[in-house]
Formats: structure tokens, sequence, C-alpha cells
């Protein structure tokens, strides 16, 4: 990807939680979602995406089982929890008034 984004710290977690709301799925079909979603603006890396599933799981922001994929293979399935549903709640909010707050730092006009 030429014009691909790199992730802040502590952002895909978050993205992880929002695309879960959707629906349960596996890793490679959270990247996917994601990829598709930023209009392939954004690279998710596999290591990075299974160490913010394994944080996630670790909190109780998520839950896994086994499943088999529409192509008859094994994989770990994940679905959103309740406290991860809050969780995400509380960090959209956070994230807006902070996107908000350096936007319209970055925007201002300089003074005299």
């Amino acid at each position: 990807m030429t014009d691909s984004i790199a992730l802040v710290r502590g952002t895909l977690d978050i993205l992880v939680l929002k695309t879960l709301t959707w629906s349960p799925m596996h890793g490679f079909e959270i990247t996917s979602w994601l990829e598709r979603e930023s209009g392939g603006r954004l690279d998710v890396e596999d290591s990075a995406l299974y160490q913010a599933l394994r944080r996630l799981e670790d909190r109780g922001l998520v839950n896994a089982e086994w499943g088999v994929t529409e192509n008859n293979r094994k994989a770990r399935y994940y679905r959103i929890s309740t406290a991860g549903r809050a969780h995400l709640r509380a960090e959209t909010s956070q994230w807006v008034r902070y996107a908000e707050t350096v936007t319209g730092i970055l925007t201002s006009s300089a003074r005299a």
C-alpha cells in the first residue's frame, strides 16, 4: 500500500472491538473488514492483530471459540463481550474528543 497509514499505538484494540460489533469474526475476516472500511489505507499486520486479540481476550472484552470457516478450515472466532461494548463506547467518546482537540489545534490560524 503506497498511501497506508500507520496505526497509532492502542488504536487497533478499539478498531477490533468496533469490527466485532457487526458479527463474530476470525482474524482474517477482521483484517479484511478493517482494510476494506479504511479504503485500503490501514495496513493491519497479522502479528499486531493477534496480539490485540489476545489483550482483548485477557481483559474480558472479547470471547473466542473455535469454529470452521467458509473454506472448511478451523479458526478462532471472536465475539465482543458486554464489557467490550461498554469499553468501546467509552473509548470512542474519548477518541472523538481527542481527535477534535488535535484537529482544532492543527487547523487553527497562526496568531500574530
